[in-house]
């Protein structure tokens, strides 16, 4: 059994798949054994557009706030920790991370490097074909980007 694992969420239920799936690799595989988890977001709205109404100026782009970018930093660290719940159940070390950039692959990318993790455990769509294209993959650009292996856990829909 892996010793450090790292498992993206963004926070929707399609995406906590992985985390289901390795809270019962766990109970059932290591019990005993010290496993640390890292449950990991990423921010990606770093920007947000404002309509300006009168004089036909349409719409702004600005970058949040400082306090805009903290609150939603507050907001995904109460999510990942309520989301790590039963991992502790299960005597996992669970700790948490939350990250801002543009890119959510390099990002998780650069999160396996930090935590040193021995696995990556994404959720994945499981799109194909043109969906694929005009969606991309965090989960497939994760898999050929970082340097341990990756369990896919394919969402149902």
């Amino acid at each position: 059994m892996s010793e450090r694992i790292l498992i993206p969420l963004d926070g929707s239920k399609l995406g906590e798949t992985a985390l289901r799936y390795v809270e019962g690799l766990v109970s059932r595989l290591a019990p005993g054994e010290k496993v640390e988890v890292t449950l990991f977001h990423v921010i990606t709205s770093l920007k947000h557009d404002i309509r300006i109404s009168g004089g036909g100026a349409g719409t702004l782009t600005v970058p949040y706030s400082q306090s805009e970018l903290d609150k939603m930093k507050a907001d995904a660290t109460k999510y990942l920790d309520k989301a790590g719940e039963n991992l502790r159940q299960k005597k996992a070390d669970v700790s948490i991370r939350v990250a801002t950039g543009q890119n959510p692959a390099d990002e998780i990318i650069k999160a396996e490097e930090e935590v040193n993790a021995d696995l990556v455990a994404m959720s994945t769509h499981g799109r194909a074909g043109i969906s694929r294209w005009a969606f991309g993959s965090v989960t497939d650009k994760v898999l050929r980007g970082g340097k341990v292996p990756v369990l896919m856990v394919r969402a149902k829909k």
